[in-house]
């Protein structure tokens, strides 16, 4: 069911203009900023590393951005920002959409439909850049989603700087179309099954945005 996200979702989570899980990375390179800025009227040499530091915090707090979404209303909604790479018809009958995510986009991920989160799987794997073939074979974490369309499949794939995913919902949570599932630190790539019978609204190389690209066509 399409919703608006001004209001809270049913994962739970606090919403914020700064991505869940980003503190790792976050709160060093600030505090880092942070302690040279107030040195460097002292010491030149703090003055030196307080621009790089600065500069590297505040892109930081760029990429872990977690802006609000008027979720567009769609049977299936595009999962993350980025471009679309490639639609491939598979044996099954379903189609992948493969949504590139650059270091510019925002990396918090959507869902792309209402329904039942059924699984959520880590797979070990290599980190070469997620615009290669052989990505596929990344460290990735495949969901499942039991939705009015059936079972929706996702797959969120780390690059070759992206070297976590966290899944901000666990197995069993219901989800409304647009609710934050999770996030890819840096660039990546996020695939999407359509199932058999749904046509893509999307084409390659088209910019998406995750709650807001409608992927299927009426």
């Amino acid at each position: 069911m399409p919703h608006s996200q001004s209001s809270a979702p049913r994962s739970g989570f606090p919403k914020g203009r700064l991505a869940r899980g980003a503190s790792p990375w976050l709160l060093p390179t600030v505090a880092t900023a942070a302690l040279s800025l107030s040195r460097a009227r002292r010491s030149g040499r703090w003055a030196a590393a307080a621009v790089p530091a600065t500069a590297l915090a505040a892109g930081m707090l760029w990429f872990f951005r977690d802006p609000e979404r008027e979720i567009t209303q769609g049977r299936v909604i595009s999962p993350a920002d980025g471009v679309v790479q490639s639609i491939m018809p598979w044996k099954d009958g379903r189609t992948r959409v493969a949504i590139f995510m650059s270091p510019l986009n925002v990396h918090v991920n959507r869902a792309p439909l209402a329904g039942t989160v059924t699984s959520v799987e880590h797979i070990p794997g290599g980190y070469v850049p997620a615009f290669n073939k052989e990505s596929e074979n990344n460290e990735r974490v495949v969901w499942h989603f039991d939705t009015e369309l059936g079972d929706i499949e996702m797959v969120q794939i780390a690059g070759a700087v992206a070297r976590r995913i966290v899944p901000y919902v666990p197995r069993g949570c219901k989800v409304e179309q647009g609710d934050r599932i999770g996030l890819i630190r840096f660039g990546s790539r996020v695939d999407i099954y359509l199932p058999e019978g749904i046509e893509t609204a999307v084409e390659v190389g088209q910019a998406t945005q995750a709650g807001v690209t409608r992927l299927d066509r009426d």
